[in-house]
C-alpha cells in the first residue's frame, strides 16, 4: 500500500468517525453564537444596511480568525496523535501496513475538512443574515470568498502547528493555550517586523482592506489595528510553507518517535 493510499484510507475512516464525536458536536453547537448573534442584529438593523452591516461583519470575523478556529485548530491538532496514545489504539493503527506519516497527513486531512465545514456554514449563515439587504451586490460575495479563503488557510496554517506540538509534547494542549490566546494576540499589535513572527499576521493581511475605514470613515478596522501588512502573495506563501514546513516536521517526529502510555 503506498502512502498516498494510506493517507486516504486514514482520511475516510476518521473523517466518517470525526462526525460522530462529542467533541464536534460541541464545536458545532458553538459556531452557532455568530448566527445567533447575527440575527439579533439583523433585527437590530430594521432593514438598514451599510455602516452597521459593515461593523458586525468585522466583528464577526474577530470571533472567527481570532477565537474560532484558533480553538478548533488547537483541540483537533493536537488530538492528531494525543488522542491515539491517550486511547491506547496507537499500537492498533500501527500494527497496520501504513506508514507512520500517512496517519498524520490522513487525520489532518480530515480534521481540517471538518473544521471548514463547520466554519464555513457557520461564516455563510451568520455573513448572509447580517447582509441580507446587500444580496444584490456582487462585492458581498466576493468579499464571503475571501473571507472563506483566509479562514481555510488559517485551519490549515494553526492545524499543523498544533500537530507538530502534539507529536513532540505530552501537554501540548496548554502551549498551544499559551501561543493561540497569547502570543497570536499580543504579538499583532507589536511595531515593525515583529509581527511576522505569528500566523495571524499573514492571515490579516489577506483580509479586504478598504483605506476609508481607516480614521473614522466606513466602518471600523478593528483586525486591521496598527497592522503592517505584508504583501498578499508574500503572505499566501508563507502559510503555505508554515503549513507544510511543520506538517513534515510532524510526520518526521511521528515516524522516530516511541510514545509510551502512561499508568
Amino acid at each position: 500500500m503506498t502512502a498516498a493510499q494510506a493517507a486516504r484510507q486514514v482520511f475516510g475512516f476518521f473523517g466518517f468517525l470525526g462526525r460522530r464525536t462529542g467533541k464536534t458536536r460541541v464545536f458545532a453547537i458553538l459556531g452557532l453564537i455568530p448566527v445567533v448573534l447575527a440575527v439579533v442584529v439583523r433585527v437590530f438593523l430594521h432593514g438598514r444596511a451599510g455602516l452597521m452591516a459593515d461593523v458586525s461583519t468585522e466583528i464577526l470575523m474577530v470571533f472567527f480568525l481570532q477565537f474560532y478556529i484558533v480553538i478548533l485548530a488547537l483541540f483537533y491538532g493536537t488530538s492528531i496523535t494525543a488522542e491515539e496514545v491517550e486511547n491506547r489504539t496507537l499500537s492498533y493503527l500501527l500494527t497496520r501496513p501504513i506508514p507512520k506519516p500517512a496517519i498524520i497527513l490522513g487525520k489532518f486531512a480530515a480534521y481540517t475538512a471538518l473544521m471548514f465545514a463547520m466554519v464555513g456554514l457557520s461564516l455563510a449563515l451568520s455573513y448572509f443574515i447580517i447582509n441580507a439587504g446587500r444580496l444584490g451586490d456582487p462585492a458581498v460575495y466576493g468579499a464571503l470568498l475571501r473571507y472563506l479563503g483566509v479562514l481555510g488557510l488559517g485551519i490549515l496554517a494553526y492545524t499543523a502547528f498544533f500537530a507538530f506540538l502534539g507529536t513532540i509534547l505530552k501537554r501540548a494542549i496548554i502551549i498551544g493555550l499559551v501561543f493561540g490566546f497569547g502570543w497570536e494576540n499580543v504579538i499583532q499589535y507589536f511595531p515593525g517586523s515583529t509581527q511576522r513572527f505569528s500566523i495571524v499576521h499573514y492571515l490579516k493581511s489577506l483580509l479586504p482592506y478598504h483605506p476609508a475605514n481607516v480614521g473614522g470613515g466606513r466602518g471600523v478596522a478593528l483586525l486591521l489595528f496598527r497592522l503592517e501588512p505584508t504583501k498578499p502573495v508574500v503572505a499566501v506563501i508563507m502559510l503555505a510553507v508554515i503549513t507544510a514546513g511543520l506538517l513534515a516536521l510532524a510526520c518526521w517526529f511521528f515516524r522516530i518517535k516511541e510514545y509510551l502510555y502512561e499508568e
